[in-house]
């Protein structure tokens, strides 16, 4: 078996491991367990009372935490004229047409997050198989194909986060620093669920929030009773 360091060990006893928390405490327990000598993410893993593989079952958003992630985000947009300049101005650290495109190709991939008009789209659907794996492919869905170019950079680099659920019926998203401290954290969360109990598939029955678990970067998973929902959002 591996050997853990003092710091890991030390960590993992602050934590119940079969002991579900409110959100506060839940917050504060983790970032009490934060030993990294960087700013640690905090992430949230939700089990959803889903099953992904109907259509009517999916579950996919996007939401803008009222305090961002912690870190800068590197925006592209694809567009032309007007509309490449409105992004630019909107604060786009990247905005073109074909050249970019053609620079992607190459094999450049200095950006976190893109956006794209409708009439690029053809150009950029030919990135497919480099984007879409990587999560980079503008979609509609999430608000990054449109022509309200500004507002998408805008959202983009004040926090949005978009997410969907995966196969296994989990849905995981980062909320923020562990610098932010409990607070903002959860406030972050609260946005979050929001957006979730927001999107529950009429086709979904029964629990539909069946588990919830936070962890930063590097420490351990803490559990959260989904009944504390309610006094979260108070």
């Amino acid at each position: 078996m591996p050997k853990h360091g003092k710091k890991h060990v030390s960590a993992n006893e602050k934590v119940e491991r079969t002991k579900r928390h409110g959100f506060t405490e839940a917050v504060q327990l983790a970032i009490d367990a934060a030993y990294a000598g960087f700013d640690e993410t905090l992430d949230v893993a939700v089990r959803l009372g889903v099953d992904p593989r109907h259509a009517d079952q999916m579950v996919r958003g996007t939401v803008v935490l009222p305090h961002g992630l912690g870190k800068e985000v590197v925006v592209l947009v694809f567009a032309k004229g007007e509309k490449e300049k409105e992004a630019l101005d909107a604060g786009a650290d990247f905005a073109g047409s074909d050249e970019l495109v053609e620079k992607i190709k190459e094999g450049w991939l200095e950006f976190d997050k893109t956006v794209a008009t409708p009439d690029m789209m053809g150009a950029v659907g030919r990135l497919g198989k480099i984007l879409g794996p990587r999560g980079l492919m503008p979609n509609a869905k999430t608000g990054t194909v449109t022509f309200d170019v500004a507002k998408a950079v805008k959202e983009l680099k004040e926090g949005k986060i978009d997410f969907r659920v995966e196969r296994a019926g989990i849905v995981h998203a980062p909320m923020g620093k562990v610098s932010f401290g409990a607070q903002k954290l959860v406030e972050n969360l609260s946005a979050f669920f929001e957006t979730i109990q927001r999107l529950k598939p009429p086709a979904s029955k029964g629990t539909y929030l069946r588990s919830i678990a936070i962890t930063t970067t590097m420490g351990p998973g803490i559990k959260i009773d989904p009944a504390y929902l309610k006094d979260m959002a108070k």
